[in-house]
């Protein structure tokens, strides 16, 4: 179900120039798009004021490109909420065309539109993803909250092309407690890698 908007025009919660902290690209520069909706429902979302698309302002691709063109990073990352809930056609092109390369975080619970540099996928169990994502996805980043996220990223790890990086992310509040057993796991799974939310222990967006 991809949710339509008026025109061109997206909901967007916030847009805001930082570093990327997580997964395979942390550490560049890049501008965050951050859309309104979502209806995945993970408990441990630290954004949940995104989930009500309705009280969010809804800005055209245009006034986004402009913003986005303000600062001299070049990478820019779609996320949510779930962005994958709106066509994301005309944005992504806007950005290509803008000179932008074009990141998206997904759950991937609904087909992708849109044209990407990269596509990160990352699954959770309270809404099943749709299997389009499966042979598009450059990143697998799994968010291990308890242990038996482990078997849940395995799944998934079975799922996705041969060559989608593998990453094992500790969910935040209970990063104390997984990530030693993520160490353990990955020094005896060397497929996978570790990613970590770096943008928090730098104290950036």
């Amino acid at each position: 179900m991809n949710i339509e908007v008026k025109e061109s025009l997206l909901p967007v919660m916030e847009s805001f120039y930082t570093i990327q902290g997580e997964g395979f690209h942390a550490g560049k520069a890049a501008y965050f798009i951050r859309l309104g909706g979502c209806d995945v429902g993970c408990i441990w979302c630290d954004v949940k004021e995104s989930w009500d698309a309705g009280i969010h302002p809804q800005k055209s691709v245009d006034e986004l490109v402009d913003e986005a063109s303000q600062f001299p990073g070049r990478l820019v990352v779609i996320t949510g909420g779930e962005p994958v809930m709106y066509n994301l056609e005309e944005i992504t092109k806007g950005l290509q065309n803008a000179g932008f390369k074009t990141n998206i975080e997904t759950s991937g619970a609904y087909p992708i539109t849109g044209s990407w540099d990269w596509i990160c996928f990352s699954p959770k169990k309270f809404k099943a993803p749709h299997e389009s994502i499966f042979p598009v996805a450059n990143e697998l980043k799994v968010i291990i909250f308890n242990k038996s996220d482990f078997a849940f990223a395995e799944k998934y790890a079975g799922l996705v092309n041969k060559n989608c990086k593998l990453l094992l992310q500790p969910e935040w509040d209970r990063q104390d407690e997984m990530l030693p057993l993520i160490i353990e796991y990955v020094k005896q799974n060397p497929k996978w890698e570790i990613s970590l939310q770096t943008h928090k222990f730098m104290n950036v967006p």
